[in-house]
Protein backbone atom coordinates (compact mmCIF):
# COMPACT_ATOMS: atom_id res chain seq x y z
CA UNK A 1 0.00 0.00 0.00
CA UNK A 2 3.28 2.07 0.41
CA UNK A 3 3.74 1.93 -3.26
CA UNK A 4 0.77 2.62 -5.25
CA UNK A 5 0.98 2.83 -8.79
CA UNK A 6 1.92 6.38 -10.44
CA UNK A 7 -1.66 6.89 -11.76
CA UNK A 8 -3.29 6.64 -8.29
CA UNK A 9 -0.89 8.88 -6.90
CA UNK A 10 -1.71 11.33 -9.74
CA UNK A 11 -5.23 10.97 -8.93
CA UNK A 12 -4.49 11.69 -5.18
CA UNK A 13 -2.68 14.39 -6.56
CA UNK A 14 -5.62 16.21 -8.34
CA UNK A 15 -8.01 15.64 -5.38
CA UNK A 16 -5.97 17.05 -2.57
CA UNK A 17 -5.61 20.39 -5.19
CA UNK A 18 -9.19 20.72 -5.50
CA UNK A 19 -9.46 19.82 -1.67
CA UNK A 20 -6.99 22.83 -0.50
CA UNK A 21 -9.04 25.19 -3.15
CA UNK A 22 -12.43 24.62 -1.57
CA UNK A 23 -10.79 24.17 2.13
CA UNK A 24 -8.82 27.50 2.07
CA UNK A 25 -12.37 28.82 1.29
CA UNK A 26 -15.14 27.25 2.97
CA UNK A 27 -13.43 24.43 4.98
CA UNK A 28 -14.92 20.55 4.01
CA UNK A 29 -11.99 19.14 2.26
CA UNK A 30 -11.72 16.23 3.37
CA UNK A 31 -15.01 15.12 1.77
CA UNK A 32 -12.82 14.95 -1.41
CA UNK A 33 -9.78 13.62 0.09
CA UNK A 34 -10.65 11.12 2.23
CA UNK A 35 -13.23 9.16 -0.23
CA UNK A 36 -10.53 9.43 -2.89
CA UNK A 37 -7.53 7.68 -0.43
CA UNK A 38 -10.29 5.09 0.22
CA UNK A 39 -11.27 4.15 -3.86
CA UNK A 40 -7.38 4.16 -4.26
CA UNK A 41 -7.28 1.13 -1.55
CA UNK A 42 -6.26 3.24 1.69
CA UNK A 43 -7.35 1.56 4.64
CA UNK A 44 -9.73 3.70 6.52
CA UNK A 45 -7.31 4.34 9.26
CA UNK A 46 -4.29 4.86 6.89
CA UNK A 47 -6.49 7.27 4.75
CA UNK A 48 -7.82 9.28 8.00
CA UNK A 49 -4.26 9.29 9.83
CA UNK A 50 -2.86 10.04 5.86
CA UNK A 51 -5.72 13.40 5.60
CA UNK A 52 -4.03 15.10 8.51
CA UNK A 53 -0.74 14.85 7.09
CA UNK A 54 -1.43 16.76 3.85
CA UNK A 55 -4.17 18.50 5.35
CA UNK A 56 -1.55 20.81 7.07
CA UNK A 57 0.12 21.95 3.75
CA UNK A 58 -3.18 23.00 2.63
CA UNK A 59 -4.20 24.96 5.32
CA UNK A 60 -0.81 26.15 6.23
CA UNK A 61 -0.57 27.65 3.06
CA UNK A 62 -3.88 29.40 3.05
CA UNK A 63 -3.07 30.85 6.37
CA UNK A 64 0.21 32.26 4.97
CA UNK A 65 -1.68 33.68 2.25
CA UNK A 66 -4.62 35.22 4.29
CA UNK A 67 -1.64 36.49 6.65
CA UNK A 68 0.86 38.19 3.74
CA UNK A 69 -2.62 40.36 2.97
CA UNK A 70 -3.20 41.19 6.55
CA UNK A 71 -5.88 39.48 7.03
CA UNK A 72 -4.49 37.63 9.84
CA UNK A 73 -1.94 38.68 12.49
CA UNK A 74 0.35 35.41 12.75
CA UNK A 75 2.00 36.94 16.23
CA UNK A 76 -0.99 38.06 17.97
CA UNK A 77 -3.34 35.09 17.32
CA UNK A 78 -0.40 32.37 17.81
CA UNK A 79 -1.84 31.71 21.78
CA UNK A 80 -4.96 31.24 20.39
CA UNK A 81 -3.66 28.50 17.47
CA UNK A 82 -1.80 26.79 20.57
CA UNK A 83 -5.24 26.31 22.30
CA UNK A 84 -6.23 24.75 18.90
CA UNK A 85 -3.36 22.50 19.38
CA UNK A 86 -3.34 21.68 22.65
CA UNK A 87 -7.59 20.41 21.86
CA UNK A 88 -6.85 18.81 18.64
CA UNK A 89 -3.71 17.05 20.58
CA UNK A 90 -6.39 15.75 23.88
CA UNK A 91 -9.21 15.17 20.91
CA UNK A 92 -7.20 12.35 19.09
CA UNK A 93 -6.07 10.90 22.67
CA UNK A 94 -9.72 10.86 24.15
CA UNK A 95 -10.73 9.47 20.71
CA UNK A 96 -10.89 5.98 21.54
CA UNK A 97 -12.89 6.74 24.84
CA UNK A 98 -15.20 9.27 23.30
CA UNK A 99 -18.72 8.32 22.37
CA UNK A 100 -18.23 8.73 18.59
CA UNK A 101 -21.82 7.42 18.07
CA UNK A 102 -23.22 10.38 19.51
CA UNK A 103 -21.10 12.67 17.35
CA UNK A 104 -21.56 11.30 14.44
CA UNK A 105 -25.19 11.19 15.08
CA UNK A 106 -25.19 15.00 16.01
CA UNK A 107 -23.31 16.60 13.47
CA UNK A 108 -25.25 16.30 10.68
CA UNK A 109 -27.86 18.66 12.12
CA UNK A 110 -25.53 21.12 13.54
CA UNK A 111 -23.88 21.52 10.38
CA UNK A 112 -27.53 22.03 8.89
CA UNK A 113 -27.78 24.28 11.48
CA UNK A 114 -24.64 26.79 10.49
CA UNK A 115 -26.19 26.38 6.52
CA UNK A 116 -28.87 28.05 7.11
CA UNK A 117 -27.53 30.69 10.09
CA UNK A 118 -25.14 31.58 7.02
CA UNK A 119 -28.04 31.48 4.37
CA UNK A 120 -30.91 32.73 5.78
CA UNK A 121 -29.23 35.44 8.06
CA UNK A 122 -28.75 38.95 6.37
CA UNK A 123 -26.32 41.27 6.56
CA UNK A 124 -23.79 38.94 6.64
CA UNK A 125 -20.50 40.95 4.78
CA UNK A 126 -16.74 41.20 5.40
CA UNK A 127 -17.25 43.96 7.67
CA UNK A 128 -16.91 43.49 11.43
CA UNK A 129 -19.97 43.19 13.91
CA UNK A 130 -20.23 43.19 17.53
CA UNK A 131 -18.10 41.09 19.59
CA UNK A 132 -20.25 38.97 21.90
CA UNK A 133 -16.99 37.72 24.15
CA UNK A 134 -13.91 38.93 24.48
CA UNK A 135 -10.84 37.50 22.92
CA UNK A 136 -9.43 35.99 26.19
CA UNK A 137 -12.75 33.93 26.69
CA UNK A 138 -12.66 33.01 23.17
CA UNK A 139 -9.62 31.79 23.20
CA UNK A 140 -10.22 29.87 26.25
CA UNK A 141 -13.42 28.22 25.87
CA UNK A 142 -14.10 28.12 21.93
CA UNK A 143 -11.33 27.65 20.43
CA UNK A 144 -10.09 24.41 22.72
CA UNK A 145 -13.34 23.31 22.39
CA UNK A 146 -13.35 23.30 18.91
CA UNK A 147 -10.00 21.62 18.28
CA UNK A 148 -11.00 18.94 21.11
CA UNK A 149 -13.89 18.01 18.32
CA UNK A 150 -11.25 18.50 15.71
CA UNK A 151 -9.34 16.08 17.57
CA UNK A 152 -11.77 13.26 18.23
CA UNK A 153 -14.13 13.26 15.21
CA UNK A 154 -12.97 15.88 12.64
CA UNK A 155 -15.91 16.45 9.95
CA UNK A 156 -17.19 20.31 10.25
CA UNK A 157 -14.50 21.33 12.15
CA UNK A 158 -14.09 24.92 9.86
CA UNK A 159 -17.63 25.48 9.67
CA UNK A 160 -17.41 25.24 13.74
CA UNK A 161 -14.73 27.86 13.80
CA UNK A 162 -16.25 30.18 11.50
CA UNK A 163 -19.26 29.72 13.39
CA UNK A 164 -17.78 30.80 16.55
CA UNK A 165 -15.82 33.85 14.86
CA UNK A 166 -18.86 35.61 13.44
CA UNK A 167 -21.36 35.01 16.18
CA UNK A 168 -18.91 35.86 19.09
CA UNK A 169 -16.12 37.24 18.03
CA UNK A 170 -18.04 39.46 15.61
CA UNK A 171 -15.33 38.82 12.85
CA UNK A 172 -16.64 39.87 8.91
CA UNK A 173 -16.83 36.91 6.29
CA UNK A 174 -13.09 37.21 5.18
CA UNK A 175 -11.56 37.46 8.53
CA UNK A 176 -13.08 35.20 10.36
CA UNK A 177 -12.23 32.55 6.99
CA UNK A 178 -8.45 33.64 7.49
CA UNK A 179 -8.85 33.10 11.29
CA UNK A 180 -10.85 29.80 10.71
CA UNK A 181 -7.53 28.76 8.19
CA UNK A 182 -5.11 29.17 11.01
CA UNK A 183 -6.68 27.44 14.19
CA UNK A 184 -7.52 24.46 11.84
CA UNK A 185 -3.70 24.09 11.11
CA UNK A 186 -3.72 23.91 15.11
CA UNK A 187 -6.03 21.41 15.90
CA UNK A 188 -5.52 19.29 12.95
CA UNK A 189 -1.30 19.54 13.42
CA UNK A 190 -2.40 18.23 17.52
CA UNK A 191 -4.35 15.26 15.78
CA UNK A 192 -1.68 14.61 13.80
CA UNK A 193 1.03 14.35 16.52
CA UNK A 194 -1.24 11.59 17.94
CA UNK A 195 -1.59 9.87 14.93
CA UNK A 196 2.37 10.34 13.82
CA UNK A 197 2.82 8.01 17.25
CA UNK A 198 0.51 5.43 15.82
CA UNK A 199 3.12 4.90 12.58
CA UNK A 200 -0.61 5.26 10.49
CA UNK A 201 0.39 7.67 8.32
CA UNK A 202 1.30 6.81 4.81
CA UNK A 203 3.59 9.76 4.29
CA UNK A 204 5.21 9.43 0.24
CA UNK A 205 1.26 9.73 -0.55
CA UNK A 206 0.69 12.22 2.33
CA UNK A 207 3.50 14.30 0.74
CA UNK A 208 2.30 13.88 -2.98
CA UNK A 209 -0.78 15.13 -2.09
CA UNK A 210 0.16 17.87 0.63
CA UNK A 211 2.04 19.46 -2.54
CA UNK A 212 -1.21 19.61 -4.38
CA UNK A 213 -3.04 21.29 -1.02
CA UNK A 214 -0.52 24.07 -1.42
CA UNK A 215 -0.94 24.40 -4.95
CA UNK A 216 -4.96 24.69 -4.55
CA UNK A 217 -4.88 26.75 -1.58
CA UNK A 218 -2.96 29.02 -2.84
CA UNK A 219 -5.71 29.53 -5.59
CA UNK A 220 -8.72 29.31 -3.29
CA UNK A 221 -7.53 31.79 -0.95
CA UNK A 222 -6.95 34.31 -3.81
CA UNK A 223 -10.39 33.98 -5.12
CA UNK A 224 -11.49 34.30 -1.98
CA UNK A 225 -9.49 37.36 -1.26
CA UNK A 226 -11.17 38.96 -4.56
CA UNK A 227 -14.70 38.28 -4.04
CA UNK A 228 -15.00 38.07 -0.29
CA UNK A 229 -18.28 37.30 1.25
CA UNK A 230 -20.31 36.99 -2.08
CA UNK A 231 -17.65 33.67 -3.00
CA UNK A 232 -16.93 32.61 0.94
CA UNK A 233 -21.23 32.37 1.89
CA UNK A 234 -22.10 30.25 -0.94
CA UNK A 235 -19.53 27.66 -0.77
CA UNK A 236 -19.57 27.48 3.16
CA UNK A 237 -23.25 26.75 3.07
CA UNK A 238 -22.76 24.34 0.41
CA UNK A 239 -19.97 22.69 1.87
CA UNK A 240 -22.02 22.69 5.28
CA UNK A 241 -25.02 20.60 3.80
CA UNK A 242 -22.59 18.30 1.15
CA UNK A 243 -20.92 17.06 4.64
CA UNK A 244 -24.36 16.33 6.51
CA UNK A 245 -25.45 14.54 3.49
CA UNK A 246 -22.25 12.96 3.19
CA UNK A 247 -22.45 11.73 7.00
CA UNK A 248 -26.04 10.68 6.75
CA UNK A 249 -25.84 9.00 3.77
CA UNK A 250 -23.29 6.75 5.34
CA UNK A 251 -25.13 3.50 5.55
CA UNK A 252 -23.43 2.77 8.91
CA UNK A 253 -24.65 6.61 10.54
CA UNK A 254 -25.84 6.10 13.98
CA UNK A 255 -28.85 7.75 12.85
CA UNK A 256 -30.17 5.10 9.84
CA UNK A 257 -28.95 2.37 12.16
CA UNK A 258 -31.29 3.30 14.96
CA UNK A 259 -34.63 3.85 12.98
CA UNK A 260 -33.29 0.92 10.38
CA UNK A 261 -32.79 2.46 7.54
Amino acid sequence: MHDLAVHLLALLFAAAFIAGFVDSIAGGGGLITIPVMLIAGIAPLEAIATNKLQGQFGVASATIAYARRGHVDLKKQMPMALMATLGGVLGALLASVVPADMLAAAIPFLLIGIALFFALKPNLSDLDSHQRVTPLLFGLTAVPLIGLYDGVFGPGAGSFYMLAFVLLAGFGMLKATAHTKLLNLGSNFGSFLVFALTGSILWKVGLVMGAGQVLGAQVGSRVAMRGGAKIIKPLLVISCLALALKLISDPTHPLRVWLGL
